[in-house]
């Protein structure tokens, strides 16, 4: 039984390993090591259309090909990787990037984690206050508290 414990565990840390070349085939590794590094530092920032929620480094998405083999054809011709960029998102818009930056159409959405975060502050917040101001009013008053232990005293008499 342990054995196969082990076994199991040892199989679903192997799936969950990082793997450096996922959907990257042969072909389309270039021999210049540094452009290479360079390339597969903006697969892994450029979404697959296809997929949404992956990049292009992870996908197996024929599109997603297309565009590792677009971005070593880019680099390989002397842009930088903020022209690469700029490229694909002038052609596939902003969406391409798995991060987007910052601008004015994009500011409620990295401003929105916070304000999630303020907004349930504020509803915590005023509930204990109602908490507490409920607690209060529930609480008897010194003459109410003798006549509940003279009842009380009474009762066990």
């Amino acid at each position: 039984m342990m054995r196969a414990f082990l076994f199991a565990a040892l199989v679903a840390l192997a799936a969950l390993s990082p793997f450096e070349a996922r959907a990257v085939l042969p072909d389309e590794v270039l021999p210049n090591a540094a452009l290479e590094a360079r390339a597969r530092a903006l697969s892994r920032q450029l979404r697959c259309m296809v997929c949404q929620n992956q990049s292009i480094d992870d996908s197996d998405a024929p599109l997603a090909r297309d565009l590792r083999v677009l971005v070593r054809e880019r680099l390989t011709a002397g842009d930088s990787d903020e022209q690469v960029r700029d490229f694909l998102v002038a052609r596939y818009g902003e969406f391409v990037l798995l991060s987007p930056r910052l601008s004015s159409s994009t500011a409620l959405l990295w401003a929105a984690p916070l304000l999630v975060v303020l907004i349930g502050g504020v509803v915590v917040f005023f509930a204990a206050k109602r908490r507490r101001d409920v607690a209060k009013t529930l609480e008897l008053r010194p003459d109410e508290k003798e006549r509940l232990e003279a009842l009380l005293s009474e009762k066990s008499l």
